[in-house]
């Protein structure tokens, strides 16, 4: 029997689990996302992650998103530099070209983006360009670690 023969006759995994969109992990992430403006210091910023025990943080005006700021950031145009925390302003070092995902986005999708783009962080915005919330690489693979275990469940009970 051939290959094509065998992945004919079995349905996708789909059909076995439900795969995981963005809103789900939203949901049991929570949909909290840290922000700062553009003008405050990088320390300030730095000092904001670590209070709340996230690696990025969304760069926001007025409720628009401008931008995100990392710890590569920081230590790669701030530490690496010689420059000083407590000088630097946050939109010097923030990355304004965002790559986002949306709701409805598989968990799957989203690592691809992350991975193709080499970043670890990824805004989620609604259908009118509202923050929804952040997703970081480990939350990604978390589900999709989740959605493998969930169909290996499944084809072991068949």
């Amino acid at each position: 029997m051939s290959t094509a023969t065998l992945r004919q006759s079995y349905p996708p995994p789909s059909q076995y689990v439900p795969v995981i969109r963005v809103h789900e992990l939203l949901s049991e992430k929570g949909d909290k996302a840290c922000s700062i403006d553009p003008s405050a210091t990088v320390y300030d910023a730095v000092e904001l992650m670590a209070d709340e025990r996230v690696g990025a943080l969304l760069v926001m005006v007025d409720g628009v998103l401008k931008g995100i700021v990392s710890e590569r950031d920081y230590a790669r145009k701030v530490i690496l530099d010689g420059r000083a925390s407590s000088e630097t302003l946050v939109y010097e070092i923030m990355t304004s070209y965002l790559i986002t995902a949306s709701p409805e986005m598989e968990a799957r999708e989203c690592l691809a983006l992350m991975t193709d783009n080499d970043i670890r962080h990824l805004p989620v915005l609604n259908s009118s360009e509202e923050v929804v919330g952040l997703l970081s690489v480990r939350d990604v693979a978390s589900a999709i670690m989740l959605q493998q275990n969930r169909l290996i469940e499944a084809l072991e009970a068949r």
